[in-house]
């Protein structure tokens, strides 16, 4: 990835009309500490200068620059993008766009990289670093939607293979449900035959005893008889 920019030639290039002398001074002073790579002291006296003008796209284009080496990325974007609504300069403007690009680019925010790499294009088409950055992000991000594809079909086929296992699972459940029912009912249709066959042998059982009883009194009776007639 190209690196990120920040051209002070370009800074000390801006023309500033009808603005008050502290404004410049405080720009000039952080441009001094932002060489010298006082991150802190620069984006100070940048501020100083925007509240001095807060519409000044030099002053809040700086201050990205600073916050984005002090790795306030995010604060840093919402600098540079006050500064491209001001900025009427279509070089200038390209440069801040680029820089959006580049912290878009660094936090892999590719499709957000692409637009601003574009919209720097439009205002110079002939950066070539621009170009090739937009490139790449292209290049990553088709890389990073093929790869989140194939993570969405993949993600696809597990649940299909579960959903699959599930139902194999209940269809087991299903039929061993349905067996554990049939074998229950086997038992118990078992175990009425066999008490059936119990009670009808125990009936019978009862019957011959019945028989033998009756047998035996009709004997006593004769033997009775007998005895009077003797």
């Amino acid at each position: 990835m190209k690196r990120f920019l920040f051209v002070m030639a370009l800074l000390l290039a801006y023309t500033i009309s009808g603005m008050a002398q502290t404004d410049r001074q405080y720009i000039r002073s952080g441009n001094k500490y932002y060489r010298q790579q006082n991150f802190v002291k620069a984006e100070a006296e940048y501020r100083k200068s925007l509240s001095v003008n807060p519409e000044n796209p030099q002053a809040l284009y700086n201050l990205g620059c600073a916050l984005v080496m002090q790795k306030k990325d995010s604060v840093a974007v919402q600098q540079f993008e006050k500064a491209a609504k001001i900025e009427t300069g279509r070089m200038r403007k390209a440069k801040i766009y680029h820089n959006i690009g580049f912290v878009c680019q660094s936090h892999k925010l590719y499709g957000d990289a692409i637009n601003a790499y574009k919209e720097s294009l439009r205002n110079n088409p002939a950066d070539n670093e621009t170009r090739y950055n937009l490139a790449l992000c292209q290049r990553l991000n088709k890389s990073e939607q093929n790869r989140n594809k194939n993570n969405q079909n993949k993600n696809k086929n597990k649940d299909k293979q579960k959903k699959d296992k599930d139902k194999k699972q209940d269809q087991n459940k299903d039929k061993n449900n349905k067996q554990d029912k049939e074998n229950k009912e086997k038992q118990q249709e078992k175990m009425s035959r066999d008490n059936a066959e119990q009670l009808l042998n125990a009936a019978m059982q009862n019957e011959q005893a019945t028989q033998r009883r009756v047998k035996d009194a009709m004997r006593q009776t004769r033997s009775r008889k007998l005895d009077k007639n003797w």
